[in-house]
């Protein structure tokens, strides 16, 4: 089957096809846009040239990382959410799986989707969008690195990052999060291979890289199984 262009969706109906969502969790998003627009006003969260193209840039670039996803992860962790990109559309979009009480039809149990975001002000914002679209989140204003942060959370299913940092850094910043069976999905840039190459003079882990489907020069690092390389033994 032909993977569909993201980067072509240019609005909510385009969404709503593509990925097969309910009108709720479109109206979901309408409502995270309009708030994205709104506080983008007086905090940089995006960058402004993107404000036009929410749906492409942000929303279905996220959405599209959870083809890479247990099929009912437990618990899903997103680093550095910034404006929610990409662990809240996540959150709104495994919400439409696990349903409501009132709904028909078989449920998947729902999934902790914890958000670690330190600063105060996009924290607020995450908050505020949660609450509006109601999509139960944890949200976390604390570094990621913190003792306290680490002991906070248990060992998520699913580690996603977009844009936090270059992939040595953020395997240090996500080891502590992964169990055997983790599987981290990060979202990068045209550097995707050189970084990979780089991040495996400190550290074994299994990788694989594909093509984004919303930015032709971007990639999906997926990646498991990561330990940290005994001193002596980064040949």
């Amino acid at each position: 089957m032909q993977q569909p262009v993201l980067r072509e969706i240019n609005g909510p109906k385009a969404f709503e096809t593509t990925f097969s969502v309910s009108r709720e969790t479109v109206e979901r998003l309408k409502t995270y846009e309009r708030l994205l627009q709104h506080w983008q006003k007086t905090i940089n969260l995006v960058a402004p040239s993107t404000l036009m193209q929410v749906w492409a840039r942000h929303f279905a670039d996220s959405a599209q990382i959870l083809r890479f996803a247990p099929a009912n992860p437990k618990t899903w962790v997103d680093l550095g959410s910034g404006a929610g990109f990409p662990g809240l559309v996540v959150a709104i979009l495994l919400a439409e799986k696990a349903g409501t009480p009132a709904d028909a039809g078989p449920k998947c149990a729902p999934t902790k989707v914890v958000l670690v975001e330190s600063d105060s002000r996009k924290a607020a914002f995450l908050r505020e969008v949660a609450r509006e679209v109601a999509v139960p989140v944890d949200i976390l204003p604390m570094r990621i690195e913190a003792a306290a942060t680490q002991a906070s959370l248990k060992r998520a299913a699913v580690v996603s990052a977009r844009a936090l940092a270059p992939l040595p850094r953020l395997l240090a910043l996500a080891a502590p999060f992964f169990g055997p069976e983790s599987v981290g999905v990060f979202l990068k840039g045209r550097e995707a291979s050189r970084e990979c190459q780089t991040a495996g003079l400190e550290w074994n882990f299994e990788s694989e890289l594909v093509p984004s489907l919303t930015d032709p020069e971007g990639r999906v690092v997926v990646v498991r199984k990561i330990q940290p390389k005994a001193r002596g033994n980064k040949a």
